[in-house]
């Protein structure tokens, strides 16, 4: 099978580079060559942090779905070339799969000096015209010319790579390649070490004194700036240094790489943190929290005001702290971790608390955590199917059908901070404590409730046992619902008309549970699975269910939905009473 950077190779038209893209030629051709350019972008300024502004160009739908395709492709040729180099880069680590501002700053950890230098216009400086010659000239594309064509015209816009198009990180990347060469020869020769970020160069090195083909200070400023062999490579590659950001950083001071602490190991700036601690605090008292932004008034002065922040903003402040803490425990030693822990519990449970407090108190539509991704599946294509029949689930607006309850997704983060990950056992101790995690908040939630879906059959005894003794009384599956309490439900699917066990997969038709798929059948036991002629849950939810599910009849799943309805109409009524 051809690789992905052969097929590219292998393009001479528009409707090659479409089909490698997954999109029409026609809708290719009109998006790129058709639509107004001016139409193609929405321009608008965001403010830096170093002051000034920064122009985004960011793409209309259509045109960022395919630019979104396009990096994707350029990212599995960029695997498909250090393939046939049988090499692992290690320089570039900005917008690079399995690299991040965490791997750009652990290169440069415990060192005497950190260097940083920043390029000017780093988008802007790539354009039109080096975007095509890439593509035609380097040995690993050697690209024909009427794809090349075809790819400068999604990702260029005004001659040059946009801040703000998918496909700019990836390809800058790609023609960057070249200047890390260089400077990575440079820091060789002169026992210093070199990365990357996107537009972020950073030197380090353990010498007594900073090589001045790197830096040097100039003594009528008492500024440091970069030496003339660096300035000449940089220059060759054509890019350009922004003096006013060089900075070298001494091992005695704080050393920070992209917004990360280096000096012994990374980790987050304890003002970041302690700054999104005051902000948590003040969401679980209040329901909002509060940033100070700078206005510029009509007489050009200037005031400090505050103002609401918004959640997502706080999601990704949090995120990333525990990112960064997650990628520093990765690298102690197994004999210092129990030490290490006790000093990073704190912010864990922060953010745990944080976690239930946005997924769990404060949702602005109903809940519904299910065993697992399959589960998931099934709910959301049945209520979409019967949105009529359940207004609470689903609604039609624009066309389209939308979701009015949200499905709680799985994910290492989840499993990691509430031992979730989908399976009925988990759900014992996270239905045993919810009430005693949100009970810290001191400000109402939204009213939404929080419902727990199981399946019916021989794994739900353990959970009725756990709910019977937070409710004190006897559940057996029997009623349609069980309230557990604050804003939390269990809903088990209903049993059999002969009163039998029963699971998700039991509401399908038959005609699907029997399905045969490359001649193998459904079997929903993992434990028995013979790979060799059957299939299992997951298979029978993506490759057979999904991809059918406008010939699938859903309507098996309507007492679940009435179900689950019920509990949140009760919910609906506890909070009116």
């Amino acid at each position: 099978m051809a690789t992905r950077l052969e097929a590219l190779r292998a393009a001479s038209s528009l409707s090659d580079v479409a089909l490698l893209l997954g999109v029409t030629p026609k809708g290719l051709a009109y998006t790129i060559r058709v639509q107004p350019e001016a139409s193609r972008y929405t321009t608008f300024t965001i403010p830096k942090k170093s002051g000034g502004v920064r122009t985004i160009n960011a793409p209309e739908p259509n045109l960022k779905l395919i630019q979104s395709r396009l990096a994707a492709l350029l990212q599995d040729c960029l695997a498909d070339i250090n393939a046939e180099r049988t090499v692992t880069e290690k320089i570039s680590h900005g917008f690079r799969r399995g690299r991040s501002i965490v791997t750009n700053a652990q290169q440069h950890c415990n060192r005497r000096y950190v260097l940083n230098v920043d390029l000017k216009d780093f988008f802007p400086t790539i354009n039109l015209g080096r975007v095509r010659g890439y593509f035609i000239k380097n040995k690993h594309f050697q690209l024909m010319e009427p794809a090349v064509n075809v790819l400068a015209q999604i990702a260029c816009y005004n001659n040059e790579l946009p801040q703000g198009a998918p496909t700019s990180p990836v390809i800058s990347n790609l023609i960057a390649h070249i200047l890390d060469i260089r400077l990575a020869g440079l820091a060789k020769s002169t026992r210093c070490h070199y990365t990357r970020y996107a537009d972020d160069l950073t030197f380090s090195t353990n010498l007594r004194s900073f090589p001045p083909k790197m830096a040097r200070l100039d003594e009528a400023s008492g500024h440091w700036i970069s030496g003339s062999r660096l300035k000449e490579e940089v220059k060759n590659a054509g890019f350009i240094i922004n003096e006013a950001k060089t900075r070298i950083q001494f091992d005695q001071s704080r050393q920070d790489v992209t917004g990360i602490i280096v000096n012994k190991g990374v980790n987050v700036k304890a003002e970041y943190y302690k700054n999104a601690r005051a902000k948590c605090n003040e969401l679980f008292k209040t329901g909002k929290y509060f940033v100070t932004v700078q206005k510029t008034l009509d007489d050009g002065s200037v005031e400090f005001i505050k103002e609401d922040g918004r959640l997502v903003r706080l999601d990704g402040i949090m995120s990333f702290i525990d990112f960064v803490k997650y990628e520093r425990r990765k690298k102690i030693p197994a004999h210092q971790k129990e030490v290490k822990d006790k000093k990073s519990r704190g912010f864990l449970l922060l953010y745990r608390k944080y976690l239930y407090y946005r997924r769990f108190f404060s949702e602005s539509v109903p809940l519904i955590l299910c065993e697992g991704k399959t589960d998931n599946t099934y709910i959301r294509l049945a209520a979409m199917s019967m949105y009529k029949k359940f207004p609470l689930f689903a609604e039609k607006s624009q066309k389209k059908i939308k979701l009015k309850v949200r499905l709680f997704n799985y994910s290492d983060t989840t499993l990691r901070l509430f031992g979730l990950s989908g399976g009925t056992g988990q759900f014992n101790k996270f239905m045993s404590y919810y009430s005693k995690n949100i009970s810290g908040f001191s400000v109402l939630g939204k009213g939404q409730p929080v419902i727990v879906v199981i399946d019916n059959d021989s794994g739900s005894p353990s959970v009725f046992n756990v709910i019977g003794q937070i409710i004190k009384t006897k559940v057996n599956g029997d009623l349609p619902f069980y309230y557990i309490g604050a804003n939390l439900y269990l809903v088990p699917t209903p049993k059999s008309q002969a009163g039998g066990e029963t699971m998700i997969e039991t509401f399908l038709p038959k005609k699907w549970l029997n399905y045969k798929l490359n001649g193998k059948s459904f079997n929903p036991d993992g434990e028995t699975l013979d790979i060799a002629a059957e299939f299992g849950k997951f298979i029978l939810s993506e490759h057979v269910i999904k991809k059918n599910h406008k010939d699938v009849d859903f309507k098996g799943f309507g007492p679940l939905l009435d179900n689950i309805s019920s509990a949140i109409d009760d919910y609906y009524q506890r909070v009116a009473d």
